[in-house]
């Protein structure tokens, strides 16, 4: 069984971190017990027929035998892949390690309760957090300049974090055999977006008054991790999960549940009624995220649509 390592895909800069914690967790552990996407799965090189569902399978098939998931968060639009990716590690009882190097804490108001991450759902799921804040300290300056010095101090700060989730992981605890909740079907767990206005109620969903909609509590509770861990349990345990993923991408909740539901073979949507596309060389047009949009069962282009699967 092997480690993943799940990371934001879409500059050099991010794919270089990802490599480097892979290269030293595999100095530890022997390259086949390691696993980085993109590079393991040839992204660039790969010639298929419908190439984004080839890379999601690749990576799905990986995920379902794993010993751990190592996971590279950072800043306050953590990449929804990599949620999706958390969502279905911690769904199958697989150990999570979430590494970040955000200096900053959250919170959904002023003086309210802080999170490490913009969703408390993710300071919820992970077993293990390493986070290293801060640059570190040069003992030997580079003399050149004071941007040169700034970048080894960064260059060092990532070091820490490197070598402090490499120690992690080999401490951490083995896989649990979960069982699977009782899932009550006339209910459906629907996540509304944070971009929307407080919150607003998913849009179609008041017109199905045959179904019990449960929602999430954790962005207005006083123990925001405690209701995160309420709110996992609320949507593995009803027939259906809707999520709306407007936003600049998809919301991390939203992603997060969709994992855990494609893990779960618990039925999932997505209410996206307007997205851009993303191209790459090769591959088909995605909407999104490829592992959002084929990790869902539908994607939603309406009100009228999100009340037809819900009460389908």
């Amino acid at each position: 069984m092997s480690y993943y390592v799940a990371h934001r895909l879409f500059a050099a800069h991010d794919r270089a971190l990802a490599a480097q914690l892979a290269h030293h967790l595999a100095c530890k552990l022997g390259e086949d017990h390691v696993f980085l996407p993109f590079c393991d799965t040839d992204e660039e090189n790969l010639v298929a027929d419908v190439k984004g569902r080839r890379l999601f399978e690749l990576d799905r098939e990986r995920l379902n035998r794993i010993r751990a998931l190592i996971a590279i968060v950072h800043g306050p639009s953590p990449d929804d892949g990599v949620c999706m990716e958390i969502g279905y590690a911690a769904a199958r009882g697989v150990p999570v390690i979430l590494l970040t190097t955000d200096f900053q804490d959250y919170s959904a108001t002023p003086d309210g309760p802080r999170t490490t991450f913009p969703d408390p759902l993710l300071d919820a799921l992970a077993t293990r957090i390493v986070r290293t804040p801060r640059l570190a300290t040069l003992t030997q300056p580079s003399g050149t300049s004071r941007f040169a010095d700034f970048a080894l101090r960064n260059q060092a700060q990532v070091q820490q974090a490197v070598d402090a989730c490499v120690d992690t992981a080999l401490q951490l605890p083995a896989p649990t055999n979960t069982t699977a909740p009782t899932r009550a079907d006339s209910t459906v767990y629907a996540e509304p977006s944070p971009y929307a206005l407080s919150h607003h109620p998913l849009p179609g969903l008041v017109r199905c008054p045959s179904v019990t909609a449960l929602g999430p509590t954790r962005f207005a509770a006083a123990e925001p991790v405690t209701a995160a861990c309420h709110d996992w349990a609320a949507a593995l345990s009803s027939g259906r999960i809707v999520v709306d993923a407007c936003g600049p991408e998809t919301p991390p909740g939203a992603a997060l549940l969709i994992g855990a539901a494609c893990a779960a073979g618990l039925p999932a949507a997505a209410y996206l009624p307007r997205s851009s596309y993303t191209h790459a060389a090769g591959r088909e047009p995605n909407r999104r995220n490829l592992m959002i949009q084929y990790g869902v069962d539908a994607l939603l282009n309406s009100e009228e649509e999100v009340t037809a699967w819900i009460g389908g």
